[in-house]
């Protein structure tokens, strides 16, 4: 099954190999999610609780709080593993992308992190080209923001805290997140739920737009195959629908017409131009994968670092005055990661990213952007820190977006934390330029 689908994306993918090439457009090994800083903020934000002092609170336009103290709706259950099959931003049970893989057995994140690390580039018996991305090894992920699930187990909601990529932040990568659930598979192991997509930097951002589910399930289902650590009378099975089908989001039509012909027969889309957003095609089902070995761990410490230049048009992203509010944003920004591996076989992670960015209101009622406003300063920073060892695992987030338009700063704080058997908090606050904070 998986086999036959794999090979059928070959023909496209050695499009996309001879044609991506020219286009130009997504150790603190004692303590590793000990924050940099604490106490009272000069926002108004503790930074040590990660909660609004009340001088803040009390003018704030909008916070937005969930503790993850209940499972989302919407749950499935396969085999003995009841879950959501979703992954969120938060523990809202709002769902941003599908859980497109499974793993049983010998299924740790680490271990599976192992296995795929260890594996070259050559895909070619699954009739993948011999060209880059298709032949690119994994690493782990830089830039990949931190994401939550639910299993109904010891844990309940958990993060993503191994994150892996294949191909590069720029132009293109397909992206999986493993989220480790704590929940007993029956045969001494347990299960391991994955999200995994195909996504594209959009030009002139350092953001991500998701292009496929499939593939990318695809790809690492070829990959665990490759490793020769899958086994037992079904190492490999079909879910059964979990998720939405035929398709779970789209992608905005003004990207789509922006993407390179190679792409676009990757993906099986219709010819461009379109005038409405194409739907992300989507089976709604998982691959079940039985891991019955195990990869040996390597220790080490990676690093790595990724500048990027904005120069976009986009949507104003938070204290939006309405549909046609947008800004042309340019500027650099700088995205780190450092991974951590013990003799011991714990896991941990920490990322960052900053960028000094000018933002100047546009107007695009015309079709084209004029300037409409003077330009402003526009700081955007994140943190995220996670470990994972065999019994235990933890991930936390912050990312702060901090503007001053003329009329006064503006503000979006969002935090993230999520332990294994502990408090799963969430909290977004956002201070527009009606309210008066002196920042």
């Amino acid at each position: 099954m998986a086999h036959g689908r794999i090979v059928s994306i070959a023909a496209a993918a050695i499009l996309v190999a001879a044609g991506m090439a020219a286009w130009t457009g997504c150790s603190r090994e004692e303590d590793p999610l000990a924050p940099t800083v604490t106490g009272p903020g000069k926002d108004g934000w503790d930074l040590k609780s990660m909660e609004p002092t009340p001088q803040l609170e009390a003018g704030a336009l909008s916070i937005v709080r969930n503790d993850g103290d209940a499972p989302p709706s919407g749950l499935v259950t396969v085999d003995n593993l009841t879950f959501w099959p979703y992954t969120g931003a938060s523990f809202s049970g709002e769902p941003v992308d599908p859980i497109n893989l499974l793993l049983c057995g010998q299924a740790d994140p680490v271990r599976v992190r192992a296995a795929l690390l260890a594996l070259d580039g050559d895909r070619t018996a699954f009739g993948l080209p011999d060209a880059w991305p298709f032949n690119a090894t994994w690493t782990d992920c830089i830039g990949g923001a931190v994401q939550t699930t639910y299993a109904a187990g010891p844990d309940g909601w958990v993060g993503s805290v191994v994150q892996l990529m294949l191909g590069a932040y720029d132009p293109v990568r397909f992206h999986l997140r493993l989220f480790h659930t704590g929940v007993a598979d029956g045969t001494g192991g347990e299960w391991t739920l994955g999200g995994a997509h195909f996504e594209v930097r959009i030009p002139g951002t350092a953001d991500h737009q998701v292009l496929s589910w499939e593939i990318a399930q695809q790809i690492v289902v070829a990959d665990l195959m490759r490793s020769g650590l899958l086994g037992g009378a079904t190492p490999v099975l079909p879910s059964g629908t979990i998720n939405a089908a035929p398709s779970f989001r789209a992608i905005p039509a003004v990207i789509y017409n922006g993407l390179p012909p190679e792409l676009i027969a990757l993906i099986g889309g219709p010819p461009p131009p379109v005038a409405a957003d194409v739907p992300l095609s989507s089976d709604g089902e998982a691959t079940i994968l039985n891991l019955t070995g195990q990869a040996p761990l390597v220790p080490g410490t990676w690093a790595q670092s990724v500048d990027l230049s904005y120069g976009q048009v986009v949507p104003k992203p938070f204290c939006s005055a309405g549909p046609e509010d947008y800004l042309l944003v340019a500027g650099p920004i700088t995205f780190n990661l450092t991974v951590t591996l013990s003799q011991r076989g714990e896991y941990s992670y920490h990322s960052d990213y900053l960028g000094e960015l000018t933002a100047t209101p546009v107007d695009i009622t015309s079709g084209q952007p004029v300037p409409a406003g003077d330009p402003y300063a526009a700081r955007v920073t994140g943190h995220s820190a996670g470990s994972l060892r065999a019994d235990w695992g933890q991930v936390w987030s912050v990312d702060k977006k901090l503007t001053r338009p003329g009329a006064g700063p503006e503000l979006l704080y969002e935090w993230l934390q999520a332990l294994d058997r502990g408090p799963k908090k969430y909290s977004a606050l956002t201070r527009c330029v009606d309210d008066d904070l002196a920042l």
